[in-house]
């Protein structure tokens, strides 16, 4: 797979996450946050288990103990930040909830540098910045009156940040993307229950109303958007892949604007074209030096 269809199936991901919002909102008029994500990372599971099974059968070499590890880790950063996101949305509106998450196209390089002495390529820090203008635009181009769902938000995109960059590290010695993902779905999956079965009522009525919400959440958001993900991350940089997924705050403030009525701007359709820019730069900046480093 070339770097440009990979970034493709990255923002692909990001479209799914931005319906995902509406989803994901609209779910807590039904059931609590654990048990929405418990149920939804158990579909996920169910549905790349025989993907993941393949995948082992063909491979000739087995998990280190290393990597299992590093598989169970990011699984817990994917539960952690998709718990204070769930959270933050009872609080928050979908396209605050779309920006604030998207801070994660910041932490990305940050933790790539300060933590691994990855130095990404230049045009990632303006790209970066320029995405979180966009994603701010997004939003009215105010956050003067954030409340707790905000800050339970920006928590998620800590822990979102670290999924991402770990999934980009472990794609480069472990060539088992379905595997990973099954771990992912499989450990948030359990701690969300264990969070959820005392602390969260429930009952089948509030299952039943919270079907499609279920649906979409557990199969296309999660089993199919982080799958995706974890694919597209196999041919790209972590810092480039939070470029393209950070679209979701612009496919999620659309889709908050069509589906719930949330009004978007003027100034939420220069954020739109921020965040089209930032993506076109970190495709063709590095294209370009390529090709100029080649004819000299």
């Amino acid at each position: 797979m070339t770097r440009i269809q990979a970034n493709l199936l990255l923002l692909l991901a990001a479209a799914i996450w931005g319906g995902g919002f509406v989803a994901q909102s609209t779910a807590m008029g039904h059931m609590e946050a654990n048990w929405f994500n418990a149920l939804r990372f158990m579909l996920a599971s169910a549905a790349v288990a025989p993907f993941a099974w393949l995948e082992t059968r063909r491979s000739h070499t087995p998990l280190s103990a290393r990597q299992k590890k590093g598989f169970i880790l990011a699984g817990i950063a994917l539960f952690l930040g998709q718990t204070f996101q769930q959270f933050g949305l009872k609080y928050t509106t979908v396209t605050n909830a779309s920006f604030l998450t998207g801070l994660y196209v910041v932490l990305v390089p940050v933790i790539a540098v300060a933590i691994f002495r990855q130095r990404p390529h230049w045009v990632i820090w303006p790209a970066a910045l320029a995405c979180l203008a966009g994603i701010l635009l997004l939003s009215g181009g105010s956050l003067a009156s954030m409340n707790i769902g905000d800050g339970l938000t920006m928590i998620c995109a800590l822990f979102f940040a670290i999924q991402i960059t770990m999934t980009g590290r472990l794609m480069v010695g472990t060539p088992r993307p379905m595997t990973l993902a099954l771990a992912q779905f499989a450990v948030a999956a359990i701690c969300s229950t264990l969070v959820a079965a005392p602390l969260e009522p429930i009952s089948l009525a509030d299952i039943e109303n919270g079907t499609v919400q279920l649906l979409y959440g557990g199969l296309m958001s999660s089993g199919a958007a982080f799958t995706l993900q974890i694919i597209g991350q196999r041919y790209t940089t972590a810092p480039q892949a939070a470029i393209f997924l950070s679209s979701e705050a612009l496919f999620g403030a659309l889709l908050g604007a069509v589906l719930l009525g949330e009004s978007l701007p003027f100034i939420g359709y220069m954020g739109c074209a921020l965040l089209f820019l930032a993506m076109l730069a970190v495709e063709l900046v590095p294209e370009w030096s390529r090709l100029q480093a080649k004819n000299s």
